[in-house]
């Protein structure tokens, strides 16, 4: 390992927030930011992965994750191959295993791997010495989506320490919700989660968050909301009675928010279901930093991918012009 992948903090992959150093994500948030200027040029490029080849590996479907990654790569000059289980050998009976080793076999640099299956990420990064970056595992982690939250919210705020953010919605399946409350609660925010009881992981004030029943308490607490979506795909029983009622009683809608002693940002991993968890009143209001979030997803991911690939918290800034 590179001394200067020492410095970064990560090691050789991020599987996670949970085992992530307060400092180490404070590191990848100061790297990001200069990697920003890079999308506003006319050429949105940098060299400083040049020669790399990295494989998005996407066991599940996925719209904004795979090409926020792949804008990442490009802008960084690596080499990309994109691989969706539909297309490949996955659907012919092909296990984890055998295509870790086929991945090897072909001298790849890294890999952003999707799955199903809590565990899929790490099981991968144990077996390859690629480096692996999770792009969301089962119920598990998410931790570049909450690395661009944070990076969003110090944006909105000018900090992170001290926020008072709340989680809203389908917290049960929700891989991002355990990667936020690990980034979070590191950077010295407070979190709370909110939603009906059928959401909420049981004994999740274990993880040092604040329980809320009721939105409208929520809304009187928090900074910020975290609004995620219901997760129907992977419902298999009735944890709401309906969408209809599901909005009626935690929606977030513009008549709640007016009635907030503050103003709250509202944030949206996507894709939102307009008129279910938030109303599009929220959703493209003054209040709502959702399209921030997709632009600092990129910035975020070209930061990871440089730390990993052994690049220095302190020089990215030269990377950023290419000196690197």
């Amino acid at each position: 390992m590179s001394e200067k992948r020492k410095e970064s903090g990560l090691g050789k992959d991020l599987v996670g927030l949970e085992n992530v150093s307060g400092e180490t994500i404070q590191a990848i948030l100061d790297t990001a930011e200069p990697f920003k200027e890079i999308s506003e040029r006319a050429i949105k490029k940098v060299p400083v992965l040049r020669g790399k080849t990295i494989v998005n590996l996407f066991f599940e479907p996925s719209t904004r994750t795979r090409i926020s990654f792949e804008f990442a790569e490009k802008r960084l000059g690596a080499d990309t191959v994109n691989v969706a289980a539909s297309g490949s050998s996955v659907v012919k009976g092909e296990t984890l295993v055998d295509t870790a080793r086929n991945l090897e076999a072909m001298r790849i640099d890294m890999v952003v791997i999707r799955h199903g299956s809590s565990g899929a990420a790490q099981f991968l990064a144990d077996r390859i010495p690629s480096n692996v970056i999770n792009g969301g595992d089962g119920q598990h982690e998410h931790p570049t989506q909450a690395l661009l939250d944070m990076l969003t919210l110090r944006d909105s705020f000018g900090r992170i320490e001290g926020l008072k953010v709340c989680i809203v919605g389908d917290i049960v399946h929700s891989r991002v919700a355990r990667s936020n409350i690990y980034g979070l609660q590191k950077s010295g925010a407070e979190v709370a989660v909110c939603g009906p009881r059928s959401l909420i992981p049981t004994r999740i004030e274990e993880m040092g968050v604040q329980v809320f029943t009721h939105i409208e308490d929520a809304i009187q607490w928090a900074d910020s909301l975290n609004v995620l979506r219901l997760q129907l795909e992977r419902m298999n029983a009735g944890f709401i009675p309906s969408l209809r009622e599901y909005n009626r009683v935690y929606g977030v809608t513009q008549e709640r928010l007016d009635k907030a002693p503050r103003e709250i940002v509202v944030l949206h991993p996507g894709p939102m279901n307009r008129g279910v968890e938030i109303d599009s009143t929220v959703a493209d209001g003054p209040q709502s930093v959702i399209l921030s979030q997709v632009t600092n997803g990129v910035a975020v991911r070209m930061a990871v991918l440089y730390l990993l690939a052994g690049g220095a918290p302190e020089r990215a800034e030269e990377a950023k012009k290419g000196e690197e």
